[in-house]
Formats: C-alpha cells, structure tokens, sequence
C-alpha cells in the first residue's frame, strides 16, 4: 500500500483518472486489508516458512496424478502460512482465467473450496492457531485485494514492472480478479461455515 500510495502520487503514465471506480476499489477496503496484516505484525498470526506461489502449477505430479514435491522454491520466505492458504484458494476455485476479459465467466467455485479446505485442514489443523484457522476465510479476499491491488498499480504506473501482452492488459487482470473478490465477499458466511463444519469432523475423529 506505500508503493500503491507513491504511484498515485506520481500518476506516470497519466492514467489515474481513468480508473477512479477501480481505485476505489482498493481505497474501501484498505483499513479492512490492514487489520490482518496488524494481526501478523503484533504476532497474533504466527511466523512460518511459506512458499509464497501455491497455484497449481507449481506442484509436480507424477502420470498416476500423485504429488511429487512442490516446485518453483525461489518465493519461500518466512510469512504467514494463511498467504499460502489463500493464494491457493484464489487460484483453484476460480471458474474462469486470471485475465479473462469475459466476467461472466468468473466467479469462486465453492465445491472446490470445501475439497481444497479439507484436504488442506487434514494435514494442517494440528499446527495451525486458533486465530490462523480464524483468519483462513478471509485470507483468500486479502489475497485476491492485494493482486487486484497490483495489477491496477502496474496498469497506473504504465506497466513498467511486467512485460504484458498488451496495454490494457494489467487492466483486464485489475477487473477479472476483483470479479473474483466480489463473489469472494458475497460466499464469505458460507466459507466461515465450511471451515467450522470441516474443523469439528476433524476435532471428533
């Protein structure tokens, strides 16, 4: 969000005004945004090694469909482990492409939410806090804001930080994954609700 503020302030390629309803996207949802990021820093949500790049192509499967290892290392860092989780639940649950120019084709898928949550809480619920498990529905909007964040701050500062196959294409990006958000937030109780059933069939096991 600094480096968001900064573009803004500078406008480099003149583009700002264009884009006033998207930017307000991102101005509505910045205290909301930060809150989690509060919970990190004051260590509520704990430090762990993450990866960082949890779509699915970063994972090697073998011809039976097995997983082999996961790949792609160079993003691990220490964070929070929800980035992963989230990261990963705005790329398998979305019914279209990352830059699908069609926005009816995007939406978040919610049976593929519950297998990935499952699977995911099956390996993961006896490390995992309270306030990680507390935080994991909503970490799949923080992440999802935060590339609906910086697709539309490279689109403003011209596209200088990616090669993209086209100008508006950090745009398309900018709107398909805030399509996503927005049927994100409309699921959020039922996600809320998922996690909780799959934690108690987890706990009673």
């Amino acid at each position: 969000l600094k480096q968001w503020d900064e573009v803004l302030g500078k406008d480099p390629a003149g583009r700002k005004a264009q884009v006033a309803e998207e930017i307000g996207w991102i101005e509505s949802r910045r205290s909301q945004m930060l809150a989690l990021w509060e919970k990190f820093e004051s260590g509520e949500i704990p430090v762990r090694i993450t990866h960082n790049d949890t779509k699915i192509s970063n994972i090697l499967f073998d011809r039976q469909g097995e997983v082999l290892c996961v790949i792609d290392l160079d993003t691990v860092l220490s964070s929070m482990c929800l980035n992963d989780y989230g990261d990963a639940i705005r790329s398998y649950t979305n019914a279209g492409k990352e830059d699908d120019e069609n926005l009816e084709n995007v939406y978040m898928k919610m049976d593929l939410f519950e297998g990935y949550t499952r699977g995911y809480l099956s390996e993961a619920s006896f490390f995992l806090t309270q306030p990680e498990i507390d935080n994991l529905a909503f970490s799949a909007l923080y992440i999802t804001f935060e590339q609906v964040l910086r697709f539309l701050m490279d689109y403003i500062d011209g596209d200088n930080y990616y090669k993209v196959k086209y100008e508006t294409h950090n745009l398309v990006r900018t709107r398909a994954q805030y399509k996503l958000l927005l049927s994100m937030e409309e699921n959020y109780d039922e996600m809320l609700s998922v996690i909780g059933r799959i934690v108690c069939d987890i706990k009673s096991k």
